[in-house]
């Protein structure tokens, strides 16, 4: 399944507070989450989104990652964005108040306790930028 075809069908998930959606991922705080258009949430993820998550369009999120806008170990707290177009690997931790930039890619594992800019490759624990992408190696 290409870029092109792989949300053809596409529809928003009937998202109900602290229940699994169809597609087995978890959001609590629904009323202070923003989902965008055509976005890909993989399963078993878990989003608290009690200062805010926002997911802008096209973002795709691996499966069994962790999204908090609060954080009870530390007491940090702020409002989570996705920006458009930007990638999530499998198992990573999104802490509060981060905002991971358009086109961004962060690896699978990772421990993301700060911002990502546009355009580039994070991956790590914590993570670390890697390198930045150009414009032919853009989605």
């Amino acid at each position: 399944m290409n870029s092109k075809t792989r949300f053809i069908d596409w529809e928003y998930p009937q998202i109900e507070d602290g229940k699994p959606t169809k597609y087995n991922w978890v959001v609590q705080h629904k009323d202070k989450f923003k989902l965008g258009f055509k976005t890909d949430v993989g399963a078993f993820t878990y989003i608290n989104a009690k200062n805010g998550v926002v997911i802008e369009d096209f973002v795709q999120i691996g499966s069994h990652c962790a999204i908090y806008s609060v954080s009870t170990i530390d007491d940090k707290e702020g409002e989570v964005v996705l920006k458009k177009n930007c990638r999530i690997g499998s198992h990573t931790v999104v802490m509060p108040g981060v905002t991971i930039g358009e086109n961004a890619v962060v690896g699978a594992m990772s421990f993301v306790n700060c911002d990502i800019p546009d355009n580039c490759v994070a991956a790590g624990v914590p993570v670390k930028i890697i390198k930045s992408i150009d414009e032919a190696e853009q989605i």
